[in-house]
């Protein structure tokens, strides 16, 4: 059974499944906004650039977040993306190694993606959500494979989900049955009220999506565009708390408007 568990180490808190990683090498990791050096309103563990904090602090973070998840080593060979809210999937190889791993100065980033997969060792995947649902898909059994993708409402509609399952299925040779997906921190239906047109939209698209209020559940159409694409429930898991109802563990656009991001991180850590 997936499964995901908070752990802590010097004061970074993240989300991961340390069982994928003992049997498989690999790393998933959904980080939450304690134990950075950033200052407020992007206080504390802010991995993104591009909303107004100090890049050192940032490149401070992404230190920290890599070094709690034992990728420290990897660090330089981090690689981010220009998130656009659409739906195309990045693959990345060696020659992609640290784009957008600093936020002050080096390579720049992965034009234009809202997911990314690799089957690289020591090439650690990084995007970045004060909202939007975080998936992370792995191929562990057999050729060995990460995705990760940022899904906002745009994407979702779109599907960037399933295409990310679809794409890292053929890249790594494997069934879609056969991956595992990774669903992190959120804004719930709770706090995510949209016009009657958008829940038309989603209801219209997605079974899953009731006409009951206009609370939005974005993970539901997520998880349903992932069984579309062939991963089942049973290999799926999330971590399930809504980032705008708890703006003191995450970044919640919504809730704060100017605010820092927290990231969903997935690598190949380990060779064979």
């Amino acid at each position: 059974m997936t499964r995901l568990v908070r752990q802590e180490t010097n004061g970074v808190s993240v989300h991961s499944d340390p069982i994928l990683l003992a049997r498989h090498g690999i790393v998933v990791a959904f980080s939450e906004r304690s134990g950075g050096s950033s200052a407020p309103p992007y206080d504390s563990l802010n991995l993104a650039a591009h909303v107004g904090d100090e890049p050192s602090r940032v490149d401070e973070n992404r230190d920290r977040l890599l070094a709690a998840v034992d990728l420290a080593d990897s660090r330089k060979r981090l690689v981010t993306a220009r998130q656009v809210h659409g739906d195309h999937v990045a693959v990345v190889g060696a020659e992609d190694a640290g784009k957008g791993a600093f936020a002050s100065g080096g390579r720049d980033p992965i034009v234009s993606a809202d997911a990314m997969l690799t089957t690289e060792v020591g090439l650690p995947l990084m995007l970045l959500y004060a909202d939007c649902v975080p998936v992370v898909i792995v191929a562990a059994d057999g050729s060995r494979g990460v995705a990760v993708a940022h899904a906002g409402w745009r994407g979702v509609l779109a599907g960037v989900p399933g295409k990310a399952v679809r794409a890292l299925a053929l890249e790594t040779a494997q069934a879609p049955e056969d991956l595992y997906a990774y669903i992190g921190p959120h804004i719930g239906p709770c706090c995510y009220e949209v016009d009657e047109e958008r829940v038309s939209q989603f209801r219209n698209t997605f079974a899953t999506i009731t006409a009951v209020g206009n609370g939005l559940d974005l993970a539901a159409a997520v998880r349903e565009d992932l069984a579309r694409a062939g991963v089942s429930r049973e290999r799926t898991a999330a971590v399930g708390i809504c980032t705008a109802d708890h703006t003191e563990r995450f970044f919640s656009y919504r809730a704060s408007n100017v605010t820092g991001r927290h990231a969903a991180l997935g690598a190949i850590a380990k060779g064979d």
